[in-house]
Formats: C-alpha cells, sequence, structure tokens
C-alpha cells in the first residue's frame, strides 16, 4: 500500500486531550476503511504566520499512514468537513523515515539545552 504523511491544524480553543484525540480519531477512520496508522505525533499549540479563520494559534499534529487511496481521500474528507479542522496537508512518500520527525527532534534539542538563565536588559 502506499505510504503517507499528514499534518492538520486544530482550532486553538480544544485542550491537548481533546487535539490528540483528533489523531486517534482519524486514525480510526483509515482503519475502517483498509488503512492503519503507522505512527504519529503531537507537536503542540503553536503560533501561526497568519490568521486562519480568527484564529492566531493552533493545535498541530503528524500522522503517519500506510493506506490505499480510497481510505485517505475518505480521511480528508471529513477531516474538511470536521469543524475542528482548519488546514489539511497530505504527501505521498516512498518510504517513512525512522524516529522522531524534524520538528520533535528540534523540540528535544532546545529542551535538553535546559533555560539560558535569568534575563538582562
Amino acid at each position: 500500500m502506499p505510504l503517507y504523511e499528514h499534518v492538520f491544524i486544530a482550532r486553538q480553543d480544544l485542550s491537548n486531550a481533546q487535539a490528540e484525540g483528533l489523531i486517534e480519531h482519524f486514525g480510526a477512520i483509515l482503519a475502517d476503511n483498509g488503512g492503519k496508522l503507522v505512527d504519529s505525533e503531537y507537536w503542540g499549540l503553536k503560533t501561526m504566520a497568519y490568521k486562519i479563520n480568527k484564529n492566531r494559534k493552533g493545535h498541530y499534529a503528524f500522522m503517519k499512514t500506510d493506506a490505499p487511496a480510497t481510505a485517505v481521500q475518505e480521511m480528508e474528507r471529513l477531516m474538511r468537513l470536521h469543524d475542528d479542522v482548519m488546514r489539511v496537508l497530505t504527501i505521498k512518500v516512498d518510504k517513512h523515515e525512522e524516529g522522531p520527525s524534524v520538528v520533535m527532534q528540534a523540540k528535544s534539542a532546545r529542551d535538553e539545552r535546559g533555560s539560558r538563565g535569568p534575563r538582562r536588559n
């Protein structure tokens, strides 16, 4: 089956648990249509470069899937109809990268550096 990567942005007024629940919800839709959710990551609440539907921030989520095209089309259709999802991006890939995504690698690198100490003016 073809391999896909999806990123979607959910509304900022959702809780973290609700945003992560959307990943499970759309993964179940894929499973019902013959696909499977290989891996998923919740990237967190991030500030966007420009407003989308009067929202300045959004919950970002990333999914790696192994599904037939019809399952992906159905999931995308339901994502676009869902009130909590503002944007969806799907790309077809030849293979999934091993380990965490680049966004999660950058986040863990920032966490490892720790705080920079007190701010000076």
